[in-house]
């Protein structure tokens, strides 16, 4: 939301650099380790119907990245955050949520555990 306020109030060149960057910046230092830890702990934990679509995401996500490296435009960056901010919410209300519904304490507790020697803990 802030980056599509302040892209709004300024569309200059300067403006898109910065927040192609700044997508960039949090891809690299928060979103790999995170599709990274889903990909290899979560989705194989619980398959559900749609991790396939979340994979798909996940490598959308990649792929604007990709371009927004070579490429900083308006329309990327506009587009990286809608489908950033919609794959946290179908995450967050339909694959957690199912997982804690369909896991066990002792088994969401292992899944805890194998995360936190995988994640990345960023200070900013």
């Amino acid at each position: 939301m802030l980056a599509e306020r302040s892209l709004r109030s300024d569309p200059g060149e300067a403006n898109i650099r910065l927040w192609a960057q700044k997508a960039i910046d949090r891809y690299e230092v928060e979103l790999v380790n995170h599709f990274e830890i889903e990909e290899r702990i979560l989705f194989p934990a619980a398959p559900m119907p749609y991790v396939d679509g979340l994979l798909a995401e996940h490598r959308q996500l990649e792929s604007l990245i990709d371009r927004l490296r070579r490429t900083p435009r308006l329309e990327l960056i506009l587009e990286f955050t809608a489908l950033l901010r919609r794959h946290i919410r179908a995450e967050e209300e339909q694959y957690f949520e199912k997982l804690q519904e369909q896991l066990d304490r002792d088994c969401l507790d292992t899944l805890g555990a194998k995360i936190e020697e995988k994640v990345i803990r960023v200070c900013l």
